[in-house]
């Protein structure tokens, strides 16, 4: 069924459509970066294709191969059973320009799939309602998951925000608790212990 999902894209969208390819039982269309959301859509709303879930989105690093990133989205139609790999280009071989219309507005699944495709590749997700670090912090340099991020660097150390901050966070964690590293050890006894329903009690 997923060969005539690549058929259909084929006839709708022609030279958009830069090359497909079937093995294992997966297919796939590699889409021009141009038309990435309207055959995303195309998907999604024709009849005979019925993409209704986004399963996953992700980035690939090619650092020897302009375009240097490809961008891919998994897709299944809940109702059809069926499935379909699509993959785009972007970005030259030092990673600039390296942008792409977000999936958002399509299914709205993509947000953290493309939240954190921007913050561990670089990709920037045009028209994405939020688009900011998930995984790692706002003040980290670079995009670890690109193949020249180099594997001894080390990130500065920044002190904790005081108070709220533009983006509404808080210190994590208080002095007795977290990880032990840079903080004080959890305390191995507490003159209160909490019970399942949130009372205190003292220690047996």
């Amino acid at each position: 069924m997923s060969e005539k999902l690549l058929e259909t894209v084929r006839k709708w969208f022609g030279d958009a459509v830069l090359e497909v390819h079937s093995a294992h039982g997966d297919d796939t269309a590699v889409i021009a970066a141009s038309r990435w959301r309207e055959v995303a859509r195309f998907l999604r709303d024709d009849p005979g294709c019925q993409m209704n879930m986004l399963v996953d989105l992700c980035g690939v690093d090619f650092p020897d191969r302009e375009p240097r990133f490809e961008v891919v989205a998994h897709l299944h139609s809940l109702s059809l059973g069926h499935r379909l790999r699509i993959k785009t280009r972007v970005g030259d071989r030092e990673g600039d320009g390296a942008k792409l219309d977000s999936l958002v507005p399509v299914w709205p699944g993509a947000d953290w799939f493309e939240r954190e495709t921007w913050d561990l590749m670089g990709i920037r997700f045009v028209g994405h309602p939020d688009l900011r670090r998930i995984l790692l912090y706002e003040e980290f340099e670079g995009h670890p998951l690109r193949k020249d991020y180099p594997a001894d660097k080390t990130q500065p150390l920044v002190p904790y925000r005081e108070g709220a901050d533009v983006l509404g966070k808080l210190q994590p964690f208080g002095d007795d608790e977290g990880m032990s590293f840079g903080r004080n050890a959890f305390p191995l006894e507490h003159k209160d212990q909490a019970t399942s329903d949130g009372r205190s009690r003292e220690p047996s």
